[in-house]
């Protein structure tokens, strides 16, 4: 990441202006005042700031030397710096407006040196062209955008596993988070990324929106993040054309396994790994037939990519006959080659391909796992994950049943004596139980700092075994008391084997 002073700009003639010998503002019209839009150091040192009107600025620091911005100029600035720096320094360069430049040095730094050594030598080229810059190398794409744009040094070298340290200190805006969530944070009293990355997830999604949940997993390197490099990527792919039309469906299936083949070599002299793939079937009559299939993780196994569009043959129409078929990896991850420690990591390494081979046949939504959530009530402390992500289970101490409703579902002809008592019999869906044994309460109380009518909320539950065996989780809303708590009816939230 390159975050570049935008007051330091070429002319229209593409020579570099001269340092300014007075404090230099631009400025630009927000609403009905005008504010400024870059300030240059010497009057950021004399208390000037972006976003301050004209008039206060004027005051504070009389004599200055103000211009009107020219973002287009920028605009064009930048994107002339992004073309030299893809012919220069790496093929995969961006514009990250309004006043900075991304760049994917990945399998180019060892060209130059080292990172270090080539991140010196962009900021020189930088000041000889007349700008002031910092740069910012890492892993993730968030942690370098907050290392450039909001640390101290001029060259910051983040490795991954020091990330979370590393910005630990920096404020919660230099997770690019919209001035709302960024206001938001300043009202609790939040002000570093360590604070917020030591807060538990739920109540952080609820107060600042996920937005800035992904915006952390994207700085500490926990969820992937992208950017389109003026020089477009062109995506892996592999095509054969064919001497005759072919129609079979064991042609189809022989040419699928010989393209998987081939863009399995090519995502491997890439270092990159399949997560989308569209095989495109162009017909003899000018129309084309597609096959899109996804995996829940980076693969560049042929045999197993040759096997999921298999699976999908049927959906292909030849007409009167398939002249060209081409393979494309649309979507694709960094996949780097490790070597399996033990049989039993091999095996493990076979479940993307089950999970795969499941989720393109029911459908990628019909296959997750579930994991647990910090919360107090019960049907807000589960939720569905990925079927390959890390879940969480309950504490050993809090025993549920192994079939949770969705919601819970009240029960009639409810027989307790209060205020504590397991209940004597209930009917549930038409048939009658009469318990057998009981074990409870169990009390838990309403999460008012989510919801305010859960004040006083309480519900009492116990796991109850009726005559035939059958064990469910029943409680009742309220204390037997104290009226607010709840109306005394009982329903049923789970079921025990």
């Amino acid at each position: 990441m390159l975050p570049i002073e935008r007051f330091r700009r070429l002319d229209r003639t593409g020579r570099s202006e001269p340092p300014p010998d007075r404090p230099l503002v631009t400025t630009e019209r927000q609403g009905q005042r005008m504010v400024l839009a870059a300030v240059c150091p010497l009057a950021r040192t004399l208390g000037l700031h972006v976003g301050m009107p004209l008039t206060q600025a004027r005051a504070l620091v009389p004599g200055l030397d103000i211009r009107p911005a020219e973002p287009e100029a920028d605009k064009t600035v930048l994107m002339r710096l992004a073309l030299f720096a893809a012919r220069r320094w790496t093929p995969f360069a961006a514009v990250d407006e309004p006043d900075g430049l991304w760049f994917d040095i990945s399998g180019v730094a060892h060209l130059f040196g080292g990172e270090r050594r080539l991140c010196e030598r962009i900021l020189r080229t930088c000041r000889r062209a007349g700008f002031t810059a910092r740069i910012a190398v890492a892993g993730a794409t968030g942690a370098a955008h907050a290392l450039a744009r909001f640390g101290a040094e001029e060259i910051a070298l983040c490795p991954n596993e020091k990330a979370v340290e590393r910005i630990a200190a920096l404020p919660p805006q230099a997770l690019r988070i919209d001035q709302e969530a960024a206001n938001a944070c300043r009202r609790f009293g939040i002000d570093s990324i360590g604070e917020l990355a030591a807060m538990p997830r739920e109540p952080l999604a609820r107060r600042f929106g996920k937005g800035l949940l992904t915006r952390l997993d994207q700085a500490v390197g926990r969820t992937a993040e992208t950017f389109d490099p003026i020089v477009p990527r062109e995506a892996p792919a592999a095509a054969l054309c064919f001497l005759e039309p072919i129609l079979s469906a064991e042609a189809i299936e022989q040419v699928i396994g010989d393209l998987a083949a081939m863009l399995a070599r090519t995502l491997e002299q890439q270092g990159l790994g399949a997560r989308q793939v569209k095989l495109t079937c162009n017909r003899v009559d000018g129309d084309e037939q597609r096959i899109v299939i996804g995996l829940v993780s980076a693969t560049r196994d042929a045999t197993h990519l040759a096997s999921l569009l298999r699976m999908k043959i049927e959906q292909i129409e030849p007409g009167f006959g398939i002249e060209a078929m081409r393979l494309s990896a649309i979507r694709s991850e960094p996949l780097s080659a490790r070597q399996a420690a033990s049989l039993e990591e091999v095996s493990e390494a076979e479940l993307p391909s089950l999970v795969d081979r499941i989720a393109n046949r029911i459908g990628v939504h019909r296959v997750f796992q579930m994991s647990s959530v910090e919360s107090d009530v019960p049907e807000r402390s589960i939720h569905r994950v990925s079927p390959l992500a890390q879940t969480v289970d309950w504490p050993r101490e809090w025993r549920r049943p192994v079939r949770l409703l969705a919601r819970p579902e009240q029960v009639d002809r409810v027989i307790a004596a209060l205020p504590d008592q397991p209940p004597l019999r209930f009917s549930w869906r038409g048939e009658t139980h009469r318990i057998r044994k009981a074990d409870g309460p169990e009390r838990i109380y309403g999460e008012w700092w989510k919801h305010s009518n859960e004040a006083d909320a309480v519900r009492d539950y116990f796991q109850v075994e009726d005559e035939s065996g059958a064990r469910f989780w029943l409680f009742r809303r309220g204390d037997g008391e104290d009226p607010r708590t709840g109306d005394l009816s009982w329903y049923i939230h789970g079921v025990f084997g």
